[in-house]
């Protein structure tokens, strides 16, 4: 038996037609040596029995699994640092299968339950896997390093309890490829994301550039009847609404964990609030709000402060689409009303989740303003000396971790009028199951991070010796900070 007995085909995005998506092959690679295999998250989508040898037949060669259709390269439009073209689509990926999650995995997740009906429907898309009719004359190809980086960041982020694709298989291929970008000829591989969804705003601008309101309104169908199906039928200022909720969110949790994707183009974000497609991303060292992550973004359009005006113009883009079928002007005025609530809603989400990383629970508004406030200026005042994620794990469970924190390597940071206001909101607040002190993790003086000079030498590692140790501790210590954080 290939697959589990809780593996379930469901290919809903590929019955939708060939307006959507078109027919692809995946490249036939000289090699597939694999290289990352991520169980816990195929064991989600009952996929987890496969031997070796089935996975790379799955996820190397692309042989399709069980009831499962050809892949389909989706098509969608974008504006890239807010220049539209309508030229993109999966240049080098493809929708390879449709499932839905385990029971198991359902009754896991927050808001699920050992329902049935509960189990998402998840997608696995492709990088790297070849040509498609949206390449524009590029290989269609990923390279090992770009592969390696993806692995890496899924993990950190989900370790930090931010809505993230898991990227479920990483195979080498066996190709020198060519980059101007960096040094060359250098390996390549293939991999395998596991997402909630990969319909993209960027799929609904496409319908809109070319004036199909029947496509917006398949479109606006499917994602609200699978994504957000508390959303009435037709309903689109409900589904914008829900869009905005979780992009809010969404965003809070990337600021609240330092993160900074470094290209929000409209074709990257989609439907449901989940973040997937990491190229030129980084986690902030220290407190610095015009961080950058990409060497080409020279007017900081997608600095780390600067991604929730980036969002909230890239919600205003899928608003325009879903404008063209409002038929009236009160529909009209609701998609701005489901619009204009982003800014509450991610400040809403900004203090959560800043409680979230403490490890506290709510007060009320104002004191878990107060909270983020003074969080956010001992953070700008502590800068290279404090770093980011250390004042998250020196402080985590509230202040009944102060013996910890001024014991630890950072105590001198921690003193002064701007700690004395931190500390003084953070004793307000209760701890938020304090047990999860008790994990070994936080007896080590410093935390799991992400920054670039520890990624550069885990690839290092890689490339001069092909040593995969280096990473795969590094993704087990991942996973072990994931269940100490439990966020």
């Amino acid at each position: 038996m290939p697959v589990s007995p809780a593996y379930r085909p469901d290919p809903r995005f590929i019955a939708l037609g060939p307006d959507y998506a078109d027919p692809v092959q995946a490249a036939d690679f000289p090699q597939t040596i694999l290289r990352v295999r991520n169980d816990r998250a195929a064991a989600s989508v009952g996929l987890e029995t496969l031997t070796d040898e089935e996975w790379i037949a799955h996820f190397g060669r692309f042989q399709p699994l069980p009831g499962q259709p050809a892949p389909a390269a989706m098509r969608y439009h974008g504006h890239q640092f807010r220049t539209y073209n309508p030229e993109i689509g999966d240049g080098r990926g493809f929708l390879a299968a449709q499932l839905r999650e385990t029971p198991q995995a359902a009754s896991l997740r927050e808001g699920g339950d050992r329902e049935n009906e509960n189990a998402r429907l998840l997608d696995l898309g492709t990088k790297g896997s070849g040509q498609t009719p949206w390449s524009r004359h590029a290989d269609g190809r990923l390279t090992l390093k770009g592969g390696v980086r993806e692995v890496l960041a899924a993990a950190m982020l989900e370790s930090l309890g931010v809505p993230t694709c898991r990227i479920l298989s990483l195979i080498e291929t066996g190709e020198a490829l060519e980059r101007h970008d960096e040094p060359s000829p250098t390996r390549s591989a293939v991999m395998v994301r596991l997402s909630h969804s990969h319909i993209r705003f960027g799929t609904f601008q496409r319908a809109a550039y070319y004036g199909r309101k029947d496509q917006i309104e398949v479109l606006l169908e499917h994602a609200r009847s699978l994504y957000h199906p508390s959303v009435a039928a037709g309903d689109a200022p409900g589904f914008l609404a829900a869009v905005v909720e979780v992009s809010a969110r969404l965003t809070a949790k990337w600021i609240s964990a330092g993160f900074v994707h470094g290209v929000l183009n409209t074709d990257n974000l989609n439907v449901t609030g989940e973040s997937f497609d990491y190229g030129p991303w980084r986690f902030l060292p220290h407190y610095e709000p015009g961080f950058t992550a990409a060497y080409f973004d020279n007017s900081g359009l997608y600095a780390f402060a600067r991604q929730p005006e980036a969002v909230f113009w890239n919600l205003t883009q899928l608003a325009g689409c879903l404008k063209l079928i409002a038929d009236s002007e009160p529909q009209v005025a609701a998609l701005t009303e489901a619009l204009n609530g982003f800014g509450p809603a991610y400040i809403r989400h900004l203090r959560a989740a800043f409680l979230n990383r403490l490890g506290v629970k709510s007060l009320g508004e104002a004191a878990d303003q107060r909270l983020l406030d003074t969080t956010l200026a001992l953070l700008r005042q502590g800068g290279e000396a404090l770093r980011w994620e250390p004042l998250f794990f020196d402080w985590f469970g509230g202040f009944s971790s102060g013996a910890r924190a001024l014991g630890g390597v950072r105590a001198k940071t921690y003193q002064g009028e701007t700690f004395d206001a931190f500390r003084f909101a953070l004793l307000e607040h209760e701890p938020d199951r304090p047990e999860r002190l008790e994990r070994p993790m936080f007896a080590s003086a410093e935390p799991e991070e992400m920054l670039i000079d520890e990624v550069e030498a885990l690839w290092s590692a890689i490339e001069q010796g092909d040593d995969w140790a280096p990473l795969n501790a590094k993704l087990a210590r991942l996973d072990a900070a994931r269940s100490a954080w439990a966020l």
